[in-house]
């Protein structure tokens, strides 16, 4: 027998009701290692398509559900932060509510926490709203010498794929506000005090990529967030003068450039891990 972990998924309003079914079943029902709980926290009041997919779901999970629900919308990070303190295991597994886990997903990430790593991830496969058809591929560095390194230009895990230790996330005093990053954020502070991190090549989780997808990596909302979370970056001592440079710079143009051409960048650079990130 393994060490038991918690699911936890975060689900607000603007989730589509059928996109929450699959995720909900693909990452409990249909995975050969199910998890031994699921932390489901409802971040605010839903439509009632979403809130009949919720109770479905509860009502055929073969594992303990604890549905938390928030009385008004109150952000990812204050979501995540009260979902994790439900979570009655260390190992916690992350999922959003419109993506969709492989069904060994689990039985492959949850062993290498149980090994020693704090936090893994995994690559993913991208794939359309509309028809299903897989469009792209995001595989991550894999040795942690080289996570590390890439860290100090962009955030080295898909937040979807990972799971972790939360005492290993508590340390480093949680999840924390930082605008649209509050993902990087946390793993940066993590790496910083030494947890041991790793990623799965393998895609394990394909994400949703709707309309609008590369157009929210951009504008001013993006552009005010990436500048706090360099500051914050620099302050701590995570990354250097000359590579605060380079990311306010180059992350910051990466903001405000068309949209045709900030997903090839990303595509180029980001998805497959570019070598920019060595430099």
């Amino acid at each position: 027998m393994g060490e038991p972990f918690a699911l936890l998924m975060p689900v607000y309003r603007g989730d589509d009701a059928a996109h929450f079914a699959k995720a909900f079943t693909s990452s409990v029902t249909q995975q050969s290692r199910r998890p031994d709980q699921v932390v489901l926290v409802q971040d605010g009041p839903v439509g009632e398509p979403l809130a009949a997919a919720i109770e479905a779901a509860i009502a055929g999970c073969p594992v303990p559900v604890v549905h938390h629900v928030i009385a008004e919308n109150v952000g990812l990070t204050r979501a995540l932060t009260e979902g994790l303190a439900l979570s009655e295991h260390d190992i916690v597994a992350r999922m959003d509510a419109d993506d969709i886990s492989l069904p060994e997903r689990f039985a492959k990430q949850v062993p290498l926490v149980e090994g020693g790593l704090d936090l893994v991830g995994t690559g993913m496969l991208e794939f359309l709203d509309d028809d299903g058809s897989i469009v792209g591929k995001r595989v991550p560095r894999t040795d942690a010498a080289d996570i590390a390194a890439y860290s100090r230009f962009h955030d080295p895990f898909s937040h979807p794929t990972v799971v972790y230790r939360r005492s290993a996330v508590d340390r480093v005093g949680g999840y924390q506000p930082m605008g649209l990053m509050e993902d990087y954020w946390l793993f940066a502070r993590m790496i910083a005090g030494g947890a041991a991190v790793g990623n799965l090549a393998e895609p394990l989780v394909m994400y949703r990529v709707g309309a609008g997808a590369y157009a929210r990596r951009g504008g001013r909302a993006q552009w005010r967030s990436e500048l706090a979370l360099q500051r914050a970056l620099r302050a701590i001592g995570f990354t250097t003068r000359r590579q605060h440079v380079r990311n306010v710079a180059v992350r910051g143009l990466y903001r405000f450039v068309p949209e045709p051409v900030r997903k090839v960048a990303y595509r180029r650079f980001i998805a497959n891990g570019g070598a920019i990130a060595e430099h």
